[in-house]
């Protein structure tokens, strides 16, 4: 019986921590069905599908709304599990800190203005003949500017000296593939990281920071 009681009391933890962040694990759930979608078609028609719900320059010029938000319901990758891990490791915590109004604030900040200024950059290389015109039309689905952008806010949910450990991680983790890839997705995740640190504004009044010496600390006991 006493195993039963932890099954039920660790089921009942899990749902606990499932209903203090609900905007995360709605967008999960939505990830979720789409995904089992995209396995469900065809390699050439789910090339096109994601195309047409991209952020390109070519639908952002036609439908910049409507692909902004269609963008954020789709994985390219197919690959659900490891979004679901990063959504419960950095949504969620964000999420039941921020409270879901100020987390959305920033997930849709960084998803909107990542895209735009990454795009931006793109359409100023075409013009220049760095990137193909073809580039107009490249596949750019996903939730990764949004995550990064959460990543960058969660640098504030740490006190200090350990928050300047986190940011220069997070700095490091981003800022490589910039220098070294270039490519406009680089810039992208690096920009969202930005975004997410100048919504500093958004956390104030959140409650206190996490301490991690403290957790250890209670660990220990």
């Amino acid at each position: 019986m006493s195993g039963v009681s932890a099954v039920r009391r660790a089921g009942r933890a899990v749902r606990a921590y499932v209903r203090s962040a609900p905007g995360t694990y709605g967008w999960l759930l939505i990830l979720f069905v789409t995904t089992v979608a995209l396995h469900r078609m065809s390699p050439d028609f789910e090339e096109d599908f994601l195309r047409q719900r991209s952020t390109n320059i070519h639908e952002l010029s036609d439908n910049p709304v409507r692909v902004l938000f269609a963008s954020a319901m789709w994985i390219a990758s197919g690959l659900w599990l490891p979004y679901a891990a990063l959504f419960t490791v950095f949504h969620a915590q964000a999420e039941r800190w921020l409270g879901t109004l100020r987390w959305l604030v920033v997930c849709v900040a960084a998803h909107v203005l990542a895209t735009l200024i990454s795009e931006g950059a793109l359409l100023w290389a075409i013009q220049r003949r760095v990137a193909p015109e073809s580039a107009v039309n490249t596949l750019d689905v996903g939730v990764s500017y949004a995550l990064s952008g959460v990543v960058g806010v969660l640098t504030y949910r740490i006190v200090t000296p350990w928050r300047y450990a986190y940011l220069a991680a997070v700095l490091v983790f981003y800022g490589v593939p910039l220098v070294t890839g270039r490519t406009f997705t680089d810039l992208g995740h690096f920009t969202a990281v930005l975004i997410g640190l100048a919504c500093y504004p958004l956390v104030r009044g959140c409650g206190k920071a996490w301490n991690p010496k403290e957790t250890l600390a209670a660990l220990r006991r």
